[in-house]
């Protein structure tokens, strides 16, 4: 085994175990504020569920009732023109309600195209060129119970946006 491979073995067991001395040498319980923040983490799943499975409704309705396949179906000639694989439209639209979905859309498109192939580079440069948008406000800001989101909205879907077209630019400049 090398010396990265080594490191990279023993770097997460080796924070906690210092931060456990650290926390000891400072008189500080360290499993009792262990248990506590477990309790929270517990109490903090328990009120996202509700926001969360709202979330994985919504999506499962969208792409169950044909929406996303029209949608698909009106952009098509206009991506053909651009040199632009059509099939990137529903990831492209997805990634920023669903990680997971998105997520089995590129894997979808990776299967069916190949790793190598236009369709599954940009696919993979999208996925990791935007953010989770709705996800993160309906969950996170939901949980904690922020009900004005317009601001964040309206940023967050930008930077969808800026994201998808820099995907997109980067994918036809380098391949």
């Amino acid at each position: 085994m090398g010396t990265i491979a080594a490191i990279s073995l023993w770097f997460i067991p080796l924070i906690i175990a210092s931060i456990l001395i650290v926390g000891t040498l400072k008189r500080v319980p360290t499993y009792e504020s262990f248990v506590e923040g477990g309790k929270e983490g517990i109490k903090i799943a328990v009120s996202i569920i509700p926001f969360l499975v709202g979330m994985l409704v919504a999506v499962s309705i969208f792409r169950a009732s044909g929406a996303l396949d029209a949608l698909t179906g009106w952009i098509r000639p206009g991506l053909t023109n651009l040199g632009l694989p059509p099939e990137i439209v529903p990831l492209a639209l997805i990634r920023p309600i669903s990680g997971t979905a998105a997520l089995g859309m590129t894997s979808d498109l990776i299967a069916t195209y190949g790793p190598d192939s236009f369709p599954g580079r940009l696919a993979s440069i999208l996925q990791g060129s935007t953010d989770t948008t709705f996800y993160v406000l309906t969950v996170y800001f939901g949980s904690v119970g922020i009900r004005k989101m317009g601001d964040a909205l309206k940023v967050g879907l930008l930077a969808d946006i800026v994201g998808i077209f820099i995907a997109i630019f980067v994918a036809l400049l380098v391949f």
